[in-house]
């Protein structure tokens, strides 16, 4: 068997109990074997700023992009706040995209879910997310689209998800993920 494909997973929401956090767990649980999901934490990265990119810049932006680098993959998982995503998502967009002209993003596969606890599917914040990926060079998969919705209701203390309906679509994504990686690489 070949080696697993390394996603690196990016979880917008920094709150001990996140559901988003949840389900990207679950995720990584039923992830089909060539996958391999690891979550990239980005709680500790500076705020972006033009005036700290220097010769040295900060260690958590060196940190991150490295790992990034390394990557085979991305797999955004991303909470609504305000119809949009939340900061620390954002920033790790800015500084994983940065010095210009050397962002550690571009050309790599990558997916998006959103996660609410609500009844939107957070849909505002998957498409602000997929216009920054666009422009960051994001190979990003458009479908199927993942719209997770009622979020509180999914996933056990466990990290496995409670209902068939959603196991089965997210082993859908995770498959048509792995076909679209495979895709992008071999391009």
């Amino acid at each position: 068997m070949e080696k697993a494909r390394d996603v690196a997973v990016i979880v917008g929401s920094l709150r001990k109990e996140s559901l988003t956090r949840k389900v990207a767990m679950a995720m990584k649980k039923i992830a089909p074997p060539s996958l391999a999901l690891d979550i990239v934490e980005i709680g500790d990265l500076r705020m972006y700023n033009q005036d700290l990119e220097t010769d040295s810049p900060p260690k958590e932006w060196t940190t991150f992009r490295e790992r990034i680098k390394r990557a085979d993959a991305l797999l955004f998982a991303t909470p609504e706040y305000n119809r949009s995503v939340p900061g620390c998502i954002k920033n790790a967009v800015d500084v994983g995209s940065r010095p210009g002209g050397h962002g550690v993003f571009s050309g790599k596969p990558g997916a998006i879910v959103s996660v609410t606890p609500y009844g939107l599917g957070a849909f505002g914040a998957n498409h602000h997310l997929r216009q920054a990926l666009v422009y960051v060079n994001v190979l990003a998969m458009a479908q199927p689209e993942a719209y997770i919705s009622q979020a509180g209701e999914l996933v056990d203390a466990d990290f496995n998800i409670v209902k068939e309906d959603s196991r089965k679509f997210f082993a859908t994504f995770l498959d048509a993920f792995a076909k679209w990686i495979e895709t992008m690489v071999k391009r």
